[in-house]
């Protein structure tokens, strides 16, 4: 009974969203109504001194995004939230889709100014191909954006998402006046530049009430009236099953940096969104009820605390219960490990804990035990599947500016590529050391932090290279052939596996048709097939 109530209490979610559109600062708003800060910070602000919870690295502060996932806890009318901030940039999508494996549903920030962008497409696919249910928030309604039924017809086009408007705003940019509540029959009124609080909320449950002409006027009274018979009458009452299904979206109006309009939508968050969920492994479905632990590493960040050369694998429990001190089995390693302080997380201040349960994500120090994917159980041998990892489109070579500090490099190139920021390539036979990315930012990244947490200065050279392949066959010499006929375009992978690295889509689809004994590969996505 007790992991049932333990269970039902815990939601876990990502925030996701195209760079710029509000997600951070949608975050810190939920952390001040968690309680959890007393202040909220904003990303980027000459004035605010305090800078937002979630963006640890220095690297985050001067340049006012989100590279890296972060994981807050937090209780909210007794509901424990777990909260993940993902990076909104483009070229840190493969951080972003990892951690969707990890939640059990999302919140999509759309600005109603730009409407949908290309990465909110990008990581729309990834929750279609879960299936994971999606609250949509359409942030910075008090700016001059889009007309709101076009903004919705937009996003319901291009995200392939039904949608099903919970609140309704009154009108937009300086004429914003707030919003009506369709599910509490409720109108908040919007004030720029002060928190919204209940003394600005009017109940009308009936809006033919002559109140309504009072606070609003005549003509916005009447296009709400309108508004609300049209949508009212196309989506009716939202069927709960449906979003937990994936198939239709709440969506919710505001303006997040004004604190407008988010606290509705977190009391219907807490409300309709999942609870934690079974899964599946490449064995069985682990039920969330089970009694034994149970769970994967999504993430593994170095250097959380600069001070400490410490990295953190981020673990999300899926069954049982989580427990300090105690021997879990290390399927990968085929080893018993246990952890004598794991964390919970708000940001980067870490707290111990004692235990956790299906839902939470753990801390764990790790002292280079952990790949992303690995899973730990109470004895039994099976992988958490569906966490992928992809092609680099862009890799350059590692150059060295300081031989003395050789080891250093190699050390801090294992760390950082562990984090699965980056790949890192051996070319064969040689000791060329190739990084291949998703996006031109990460090299910045990744130069930065060799610099300031190793010691480490490097400059990066372009590489001709379009795609990175796995490469499997059945037959063993074909392989042992191919790669030593191709030398110069075979490298090796850090867990040892052979990868093509083809100069352009021409050389690829030669090789494929030359080599119908050869596999190519475009993702290795983690214990798929073992």
């Amino acid at each position: 009974m007790k992991y049932h109530n333990e269970i039902q209490r815990r939601r876990t979610f990502a925030i996701i969203s195209h760079p710029d559109a509000g997600k951070t600062t949608l975050t810190e708003k939920f952390l001040l109504f968690g309680g959890a800060i007393q202040v909220a910070g904003a990303v980027k602000s000459n004035k605010i001194k305090k800078h937002a919870t979630s963006d640890f690295m220095e690297i985050e502060r001067q340049r006012g995004i989100s590279v890296a996932t972060s994981v807050m806890s937090f209780e909210y009318n007794n509901i424990l939230i777990n909260l993940l901030d993902t990076p909104g940039h483009k070229d840190f999508a493969e951080d972003t889709y990892r951690t969707l494996t990890a939640v059990d549903s999302v919140i999509l920030v759309v600005d109603s100014v730009n409407g949908v962008e290309d990465q909110t497409r990008r990581l729309m696919e990834v929750c279609r191909m879960r299936d994971t249910p999606v609250i949509v928030f359409v942030n910075k309604m008090d700016r001059d954006g889009k007309n709101r039924f076009d903004l919705l017809e937009e996003i319901e086009k291009e995200l392939s998402l039904s949608l099903h408007p919970m609140t309704w705003p009154i009108n937009s940019g300086k004429d914003f006046k707030g919003v009506y509540n369709l599910h509490d029959k409720n109108l908040l009124l919007f004030t720029a530049n002060t928190k919204g609080g209940d003394e600005d909320s009017f109940s009308i449950s009936d809006l033919n009430d002559a109140v309504l002409d009072q606070k609003l006027g005549d003509t916005d009274a009447a296009s709400l009236r309108e508004d609300v018979e049209l949508v009212d009458g196309v989506h009716g009452e939202l069927d709960v099953e449906e979003y937990l299904a994936g198939k239709v979206a709440p969506v919710f109006f505001g303006s997040a940096i004004n604190n407008f309009g988010v606290k509705e939508m977190l009391d219907t968050f807490i409300r309709i969104a999942p609870t934690p969920r079974s899964r599946e492994t490449s064995t069985r479905i682990v039920d969330v009820e089970e009694t034994k632990l149970s769970g994967f590493v999504f993430k593994i960040h170095a250097n959380l605390d600069p001070k400490h050369r410490d990295r953190i694998a981020f673990f999300r429990v899926c069954s049982g219960k989580f427990e300090r001190n105690k021997y879990f089995h290390h399927v990968r390693l085929d080893k018993e490990v246990r952890f004598s302080n794991p964390y919970s997380f708000m940001a980067r201040d870490k707290s111990i804990i004692e235990d956790a349960y299906a839902g939470d994500v753990v801390g764990l120090f790790d002292t280079g035990n952990f790949k992303i994917g690995d899973t730990l159980t109470e004895g039994e041998d099976f992988y958490f599947t569906g966490i992928p990892s992809f092609s680099p489109e862009i890799f350059k070579e590692v150059v060295n500016k300081d031989p003395m500090k050789t080891k250093q490099l190699e050390k801090g190139l294992l760390q950082l590529t562990d984090e699965g920021v980056a790949q890192l390539f051996t070319q064969f036979g040689g000791n060329k050391k190739i990084i291949g990315c998703v996006g031109e930012l990460q090299f910045e990244v990744i130069q930065y932090r060799l610099l300031h947490e190793y010691g480490a200065s490097v400059t990066f050279n372009s590489l001709p290279f379009y795609k990175a392949c796995w490469l499997t066959s059945n037959d063993k010499k074909k392989l042992e052939d191919f790669a030593r006929f191709k030398l110069a375009n075979i490298a090796e992978d850090k867990d040892g596996q052979i990868v093509y690295l083809a100069q352009s889509e021409w050389f690829l689809n030669t090789e494929r048709t030359n080599n119908p004994d050869i596999e190519f590969h475009f993702t290795s996505e983690i214990h798929k097939q073992e």
